[in-house]
């Protein structure tokens, strides 16, 4: 009988690598699991705002194969965040049980961010000139303003990745799709508001939610094996990020974030205390 249920570290913004969040080692752990016979159950620890689409699906497609290729039960628990992408990966479990403090949701898609610094570079006298072939080859650069048809452009992106997100959730979630596409405006749900709308089965602490996956396998004293990647921390991530006081160097700080675009992404973290 396998005796272990693994519990695998989702945290941080999905993107290739960060200082919590690690797509290779992730990918590679799944990967593992689905011939380790002294797994029976797998759960995904969530606490991530979500991140690249492209990230997002492949740790959604990994864990579809894990359960497609080994039978092993996967269970999602959503810790404090479980938003957009953290959400989309939530959705490859079996059954999603969310802390009654977490926030979940947002499902929607950034297609990309447009910066606009001309006028605060012409006030502090910069000046760029990118040579460049095609037209549309440099939208979204913070010195070119944009323009409606790069607007359209990004917008399809937008709304096909909000499509495949919707249909995701449709069937994993046994949902009606207009119902989904009615909760699915980018906001954010309690738990309990989740809960109400079928986005996830069940709230409970995660002790409480782990005393009952091991009744499921049928196995009260399977132990717990953690999965983590080992977090590095940067002398910058100590200093309680950058001061933003409106000069251009602050501006340019926010060009140089490593959220990959298409993203299934909640940028709206700050708004609550930490």
């Amino acid at each position: 009988m396998a005796k272990k249920i693994a519990q695998i570290e989702i945290e941080g913004v999905i993107e290739n690598k960060n200082e919590t969040y690690n797509q290779k080692w992730l990918l590679e752990t799944i990967d593992d699991l689905k011939d380790d016979k002294k797994i029976a159950a797998v759960v995904l620890k969530i606490n991530s705002p979500g991140g690249g689409v492209y990230q997002s699906a492949e740790v959604f497609d990994a864990v579809m194969r894990l359960r497609e290729k080994s039978k092993k039960i996967v269970w999602a628990y959503f810790a404090s965040l479980a938003a957009s992408g953290g959400y989309y990966i939530g959705c490859s479990a079996d059954k999603i049980v969310a802390n009654q403090n977490t926030l979940t949701g947002s499902i929607g898609v950034i297609a990309g961010r447009f910066l606009d610094l001309t006028r605060l570079m012409e006030h502090h006298g910069v000046k760029e000139e990118l040579i460049h072939a095609g037209r549309n080859k440099i939208m979204g650069h913070f010195s070119t303003p944009a323009t409606e048809e790069q607007r359209a452009i990004m917008q399809k992106i937008a709304d096909e990745c909000y499509d495949d997100f919707v249909k995701l959730v449709s069937t994993r979630r046994n949902l009606d799709e207009e119902k989904v596409r009615t909760l699915a405006d980018g906001r954010i749900y309690t738990a309990r508001q989740a809960l109400e709308a079928g986005l996830v089965d069940k709230i409970a602490n995660f002790e409480d939610a782990m005393d009952e996956l091991k009744k499921e396998i049928g196995n009260e004293k399977a132990q717990i094996q953690k999965f983590a990647p080992k977090k590095k921390h940067s002398i910058k991530s100590l200093l309680n990020g950058f001061s933003t006081n409106g000069n251009l160097m602050a501006a340019t700080e926010l060009l140089k974030s490593k959220t990959p675009y298409p993203a299934y992404f909640w940028d709206g973290g700050q708004f609550f205390g930490r």
